[in-house]
């Protein structure tokens, strides 16, 4: 089940340098964060459950209507892979257990020591109308830009660059968020009639505290297009939906080796 969200403290974290502006080519880019958002932090929950409650919440924004930003963590060491890859790949491409197909595309992620969240944007949200490319460089924007705060600079990858087929982390492909040349965020999508779902994965290559970070993204929505925040919790046919979903899909080795 979930664990009972956590209110933030949305007060500036007063970095040293950005002074509570955001950088200069954020400010240039195609950051928008705008309107009503919900806030949800799950805490730890496990690896199938995880899975679920982002497909439940797609499944849920026509009756939602409002963005969800979702920060989440793992009860034990896993790795999720894409909705298309290949089991007995993803099998021998890393050892950690379990392994669980995720509802987006991508490829194969670990999660022993990332931080991850979901964005999930009802049907005819700007965000929803957009192209793969253009959100998908969007989120990255703002997660660079929470960094920024922090006073850790990244860059976005120019281009696509292979060195791992089907593992994440491995070699970066365009907009993925680079650290001295090394991928440090990518995410995974969905979309259809019901919204649009982003899977994210951050793993910092310094100390960084998780809770500021997550504060400088609610900061970077303030900023960068006056977003409020609402800390949310899922009622009862969002909890039934996902505890159905654990138990018909996530948990089930049909659906986990279906490829």
């Amino acid at each position: 089940m979930i664990n009972r969200p956590s209110t933030f403290n949305l007060q500036p974290s007063t970095p040293k340098s950005s002074g509570g502006a955001l950088p200069l080519d954020v400010e240039r880019s195609m950051l928008k964060v705008e309107g009503s958002f919900l806030l949800l932090n799950s805490g730890k929950c496990d690896p199938a459950f995880n899975m679920a409650l982002d497909e439940a919440l797609l499944e849920a924004m026509p009756r939602l209507q409002t963005p969800v930003l979702r920060f989440y963590g793992w009860k034990e060491p896993a790795a999720t892979f894409g909705y298309f890859q290949k089991y007995a790949e993803v099998e021998r491409a890393t050892r950690l257990r379990p392994l669980i197909r995720r509802p987006t595309g991508g490829g194969t992620v670990p999660h022993d020591r990332d931080w991850t969240y979901s964005l999930v944007f009802p049907p005819g949200h700007e965000w929803h109308v957009l192209k793969a490319e253009a959100s998908y460089r969007r989120v990255h924007e703002w997660i660079q830009s929470a960094f920024a705060r922090l006073d850790m600079a990244t860059e976005l990858a120019p281009k696509f660059h292979l060195a791992g087929a089907g593992q994440c982390f491995v070699g970066y492909e365009k907009s993925d968020l680079l650290w001295r040349g090394k991928k440090v965020a990518g995410a995974a999508q969905r979309r259809n009639k019901l919204g649009l779902l982003i899977q994210g994965s951050v793993q910092p290559p310094l100390p960084l505290v998780r809770a500021a970070w997550q504060r400088a993204m609610c900061e970077v929505g303030r900023i960068a297009g006056e977003a409020k925040w609402s800390d949310f919790e899922p009622d009862e046919p969002l909890r039934q939906r996902a505890d159905v979903l654990v138990r018909q899909k996530y948990s089930q080795p049909e659906f986990i080796t279906k490829r």
